[in-house]
């Protein structure tokens, strides 16, 4: 195998992978670097390659860093050194001179003129006759390996930045409590806690996934997804909603039970929109596409506002309400029809629950009449009323 076939068959992998071409050859180069030096180097030297992909030829240089008298201990400073067990923190800024790697600045500049100290030199070193075939026998296992550590590091970046977003998967494997979904050039894992209850799942299944966070181990990245993270709801409207992804409409709240119902606020951001109608769509079709992806999970858009008393209001749909009272310690009390009672406090509590989330305060919802026969317990009887009695000492 010569290094130009080599060079060819390493890029085919890296493309099937989706990793730069840039990353691929500068992985090359620096095992065919580490190669060179274990076949002509010695101890303590460095060296860099240049590979030409198209005609497989390879350059060499070792590599010396330029150093000044100032920079270097002397043979005085070297000889207390061994004395002492401590070095000084002057002398802990100081280098010990190797030739292998360290060239003085006079020497340097004979052959870079303009180099100054600290620089790195490059001295060209000849390749040898018989290198390619060493070097892809030596370098080809170094490769493989980079080239994985490169896909780890590029599929890390990638899902980085998907954090928060949504994914299109393909359920791979189907567990006790995980699930494996295929979301590209990877794997995905949705965890029992971010399963929504009662969904089923089954291999081949394509859904829309909430990229919870991404994780790096020792095996390579792990992507945490999610189906009932209350965000996915939000972003599949991104999704289907045009108006809110050019800002004319806006997502401020979001309260959900996964599964079973959510509640979503939103406002307008531009006078003549109709935030709930952009939501809804016409005839229902792009909270139908919602609504469908999250399996049947019942969905109410409100409107937000900035009052508290109307914006609980809102938030108590479906059910119609009479009178909202703001009370301290962030409480607040819905009065309502005596026959939209339960409508309003919904199954289990559900609707007063989910409309507390939302808005972020403690609803107590009362019928009418609860709050007309509580007054009327309120106020004192007429026939109660009596003038206060005289004390000994009150005149007549």
């Amino acid at each position: 195998m010569d290094l130009k076939t080599f060079t060819s068959a390493v890029m085919e992998i890296a493309e099937e992978r989706g990793i730069p071409q840039e990353k691929v050859i500068e992985v090359i180069e620096v095992a065919l670097a580490s190669a060179y030096k274990k076949e002509y180097g010695k101890k303590k030297q460095k060296f860099e390659a240049e590979l030409d992909p198209k005609s497989g030829k390879v350059k060499f240089w070792q590599v010396k860093q330029v150093v000044s008298e100032d920079m270097v201990l002397s043979e005085k400073e070297l000889e207390k050194l061994k004395e002492k067990k401590e070095e000084s923190p002057k002398e802990q800024e100081k280098i010990r001179f190797n030739p292998e790697r360290h060239i003085m600045i006079e020497d340097a500049r004979k052959i870079a003129p303009k180099i100054k100290a600290g620089e790195e030199l490059k001295i060209p070193v000849k390749t040898k006759q018989d290198f390619g075939r060493i070097a892809a026998q030596t370098a080809k296992q170094v490769i493989l390996q980079k080239i994985k550590e490169v896909e780890r590091e590029e599929i890390l970046k990638e899902y980085k930045e998907k954090e928060g977003e949504i994914v299109s998967g393909i359920c791979q494997r189907v567990e006790q409590k995980v699930v494996f979904f295929d979301i590209g050039k990877t794997s995905g894992i949705l965890q029992k806690s971010e399963q929504i209850p009662g969904e089923f799942y089954k291999p081949g299944q394509r859904l829309k996934l909430f990229v919870l966070k991404v994780e790096e181990t020792a095996k390579g990245p792990v992507i945490f997804l999610s189906r009932s993270y209350p965000k996915l709801v939000s972003k599949l409207f991104e999704l289907e909603v045009p108006e809110i992804s050019s800002g004319q409409v806006e997502i401020k709240s979001i309260a959900r039970e996964p599964g079973s119902r959510s509640k979503i606020a939103v406002t307008a951001t531009e006078k003549g929109i109709d935030p709930i109608g952009s939501m809804v769509g016409q005839k229902g079709t792009r909270i139908w596409a919602v609504i469908n992806e999250l399996g049947g999970e019942k969905i109410d858009v409100i409107e937000w506002s900035e009052k508290a008393e109307k914006y609980i209001s809102n938030a108590l749909s479906p059910a119609k309400v009479l009178e909202v009272k703001i009370l301290p310690k962030n409480k607040a009390q819905a009065v309502v029809p005596d026959d939209q009672l339960s409508l309003a406090i919904g199954k289990d509590g559900q609707n007063v629950r989910l409309a507390a989330k939302l808005t972020g305060w403690k609803i107590d919802v009362r019928s009418l009449s609860q709050v007309e026969e509580k007054t009327e317990e309120g106020e004192p009887k007429k026939e109660e009323v009596k003038e206060k009695p005289k004390t000994k000492n009150s005149k007549s």
